[in-house]
């Protein structure tokens, strides 16, 4: 995927996963307005909590807390391409947490709906790519 055919496939790919992440972070801080998931921060800690029902309220919150941050950092390192396999291989098991958390807690239907698996996998492609052309890592590899 690194021949200069791929290239814009490879880069879209990278601005795909991060839109789309740096989307559910806008709604749970109110961006979308009405027409959203949660709309607000309560609504996703309380959303959060239903997913990781088997932690104590307190790492509940945590996580909805370490899930954002990392939501926030991992599309900013994927749209700069900086250090992009370690972004997109934090992508990856971070949409594949949330997929299996999805399943424990409300069904397999939730994850497909939300594309999360898709999401996961389309990370993990990204993660193994030999280069990332327009990155800051093209720029400093050579």
């Amino acid at each position: 995927m690194t021949d200069q055919k791929n290239q814009i496939p490879q880069l879209f790919l990278r601005l795909a996963l991060s839109v789309t992440m740096l989307s559910a972070v806008a709604d749970r801080f109110g961006f979308w307005g009405k027409n959203s998931a949660w709309g607000n921060w309560s609504n996703f800690e309380k959303y959060t909590q239903k997913l990781t029902f088997f932690l104590p309220e307190s790492l509940s919150t945590a996580s909805a807390y370490a899930a954002t941050t990392l939501e926030m950092l991992f599309p900013v390192m994927l749209i700069l391409g900086w250090k992009t396999r370690i972004a997109a291989y934090g992508s990856g098991f971070l949409l594949l947490v949330f997929a299996l958390s999805m399943i424990m807690a409300l069904g397999p239907k939730a994850p497909l709906d939300f594309s999360v698996w898709v999401g996961s996998a389309g990370a993990f492609l990204l993660a193994v790519q030999p280069g990332y052309f327009f990155s800051i890592d093209h720029l400093t590899q050579k």
